[in-house]
């Protein structure tokens, strides 16, 4: 017994230092957030008497509801698009290519630049007078420039699908390589044909990955701000603008505090809700 505890007294030691260290940079914000939610701002103090005041007002607010609403479904829009896209690049590299860290370093090049620089870019090429529109009007295919492109919803899609693309390839590559060559060749005997093999053996062991994928990029896409501010205009603002307005412009700590854990609330609930849709599915599919 003396030895149990001991062990346990070391084990309490060791992993000390790292719960502290979480618990300050992930719980102590939390908290804090919590707080202020509970606090009223009243001019250019805060009231810190305990209500539910901005709770009321936000769920009671219509553009509140409008821009949680579009929130989700441009980040369900964009996780959609990415991995539909990332999936066959991910299987190219897995099972196909030859130089796999060749391909794989190729996938990283955009993070060598910045966020913010490939937000910009592609603000010129869909802009009024950018790439797309100069383009379509140097070969004639248009007449006057397509002022769709940008400042709306599709525009964020973009983007956002653009700049969230390897976060997608690298999960649903690492589920692909995961496959034992003996099932594939099992199912090849037993007559399966491509579509087949796919659709029973390779798209079922990579739903783990798919939903690490779906994950990975729908809980950040929610709460970005900078690509709705660049490229959004007034179609394509979400939660998290309103959020930093509040922050901000607006200086009202404690509506922004609510605003956050609601927005926190949502997301949690709809990426559970994906979860145990997409391993239900997964089951199905076996």
């Amino acid at each position: 017994m003396a030895g149990l505890r001991s062990e346990k007294a070391k084990g309490l030691a060791l992993s000390a230092p790292a719960t502290v260290y979480v618990g300050f940079l992930v719980a102590a914000p939390l908290v804090i957030l919590v707080a202020y939610s509970l606090w009223t701002q009243t001019y250019v103090s805060i009231d810190r008497t305990l209500t539910l005041a901005n709770y009321r007002e936000a769920l009671t607010d219509p553009l509140v509801r409008h821009l949680m609403i579009r929130s989700i479904l441009i980040a369900a829009a964009v996780t959609l698009a990415t991995v539909a896209l990332a999936y066959p690049i991910a299987y190219f590299i897995a099972l196909k290519a030859q130089r796999k860290t060749l391909w794989l370093l190729l996938i990283t090049i955009p993070f060598w630049s910045s966020y913010l620089l490939r937000v910009f870019a592609w603000k010129l090429i869909l802009g009024f007078n950018g790439v797309m529109n100069s383009a379509l009007l140097g070969v004639g295919l248009i007449s006057d420039p397509l002022t769709f492109l940008l400042y709306n919803e599709f525009s964020v899609v973009l983007t956002l699908a653009h700049a969230w693309a390897p976060f997608a390839i690298l999960p649903i590559y690492v589920s692909l390589q995961k496959i034992d060559p003996s099932l594939l060749e099992a199912a090849n005997d037993l007559g399966s044909g491509k579509v087949q093999q796919f659709l029973r053996v390779t798209l079922p062991l990579t739903i783990p990955g798919i939903i690490a994928a779906c994950l990975i990029i729908f809980i950040p896409t929610v709460g970005d701000y900078v690509t709705p501010s660049l490229v959004g205009g007034s179609d394509g603002k979400m939660i998290a603008n309103l959020i930093q307005v509040q922050f901000g412009a607006a200086n009202n700590w404690p509506l922004g505090a609510t605003l956050s854990l609601l927005a926190m609330m949502s997301v949690g609930f709809v990426a559970i809700l994906f979860v145990l849709s997409a391993t239900g599915l997964g089951r199905r599919i076996r």
